[in-house]
């Protein structure tokens, strides 16, 4: 996807879908998606073994259990809040509320990683719709 020529509101870009877990590229920016996605309930344990996986949370709450060599914990991230999760580092993503975030990952990057458990029904696993 190459870079719009005008301003995408993200308000309009999350406006246009419902579907939970199924990010839209809003823009792209050198070899990376800015993604936008809708996300409730719980994703899935997944590892990016070759990136590392940026979170913003635009609006609502979300909480991202990780992994790590130290045990496991869980980062809450309210509105407003940015975390980045390592490359190689197992996590498992979960909003308690309808929450919208903005993904930086580098194209093609699936949702679910590079190893995942077995993912559920209502998760789109993908690459990134492009908007519409």
């Amino acid at each position: 996807m190459s870079a719009p020529t005008e301003p995408v509101a993200l308000s309009a870009a999350l406006a246009s879908f419902t579907e939970r877990w199924s990010p839209r590229i809003v823009t792209a920016v050198n070899d990376y998606d800015v993604r936008v996605a809708k996300v409730e309930g719980e994703h899935l344990w997944h590892v990016h073994d070759h990136t590392d996986e940026f979170f913003l949370v635009l609006d609502g709450e979300l909480h991202i259990a990780l992994r790590e060599a130290a045990g496991e914990r869980t980062v809450v991230l309210p509105r407003g809040s940015v975390f980045t999760v390592p490359r190689g580092t197992e996590h498992k993503p979960y909003a308690p509320v309808p929450t919208e975030i903005l993904l930086l990952e580098p194209t093609g990057t699936s949702t679910v990683g590079d190893r995942h458990d077995e993912v559920p029904d209502h998760v789109d696993v993908t690459t990134g719709h492009a908007l519409r």
